[in-house]
């Protein structure tokens, strides 16, 4: 999420709204689609996501930071694919809630703790971060989860958690579905979390 913007795609998986459930699953959240506008500013504050969702007057589009071979047409800005006469037509969503809690932001220090909405209490329902992490090029980046809190969901689609090596969501794609080694508070011992669907906080450096 970034300037009030956040992707969404449906609970069955990629490129499956209409755009009148696109704008329904928006106005659940307390929001509605987002305007290219409101895209694009998001954009500016390195908002990318390489999935074609939905957005306000019927257009299909999404925002790129750093074009990649397999999204983004090799351009930057707000891809645009213009008005859709099919509204039966399936994509994903962009919507817009200026009062939604932010989650999510460009990491640039080297180390940070990352941790969901509210913790350590449970976060609302609903709610999505994106987490950009820069470094230099050649520097690696060591994700080192604290606690790592699941809703047993065995589709990962209630809660999850993606890691990508670069802004491509295809060849950049790290996994979803993988074990991950948690280090706990000081004087526990490390644990097995078990997989990556869930609630965070962590170490990341």
């Amino acid at each position: 999420q970034a300037a009030g913007v956040y992707h969404r795609e449906s609970r069955k998986g990629r490129y499956q709204l209409t755009y009148k459930e696109a704008k329904a699953v928006c106005k659940y959240e307390g929001g509605k689609l987002a305007t290219h506008e409101q895209l694009e500013a998001a954009r500016q504050i390195g908002f990318h996501v390489c999935a074609a969702g939905w957005f306000d007057r019927g257009h299909v589009g999404y925002p790129i930071v750093k074009p990649g071979a397999n999204c983004g047409f090799g351009k930057i800005g707000v891809v645009d694919y213009g008005v859709r006469r099919n509204k039966s037509e399936r994509w994903d969503v962009y919507c817009y809630n200026p009062n939604s809690k932010e989650c999510g932001g460009t990491l640039t220090d080297p180390q940070r703790i990352i941790q969901s909405p509210g913790f350590p209490e449970e976060y609302q329902d609903e709610q999505i971060c994106y987490w950009h992490i820069r470094v230099r090029l050649g520097q690696r980046i060591q994700l080192l989860f604290q606690e790592f809190d699941l809703e047993e969901d065995s589709g990962c689609l209630a809660d999850y958690l993606e890691v990508y090596d670069s802004y491509d969501d295809v060849s950049g794609f790290a996994g979803r579905s993988v074990a991950l080694r948690g280090k706990m508070k000081k004087n526990r011992k490390k644990k097995e979390t078990g997989s990556s669907c869930g609630h965070i906080r962590g170490n990341a450096r």
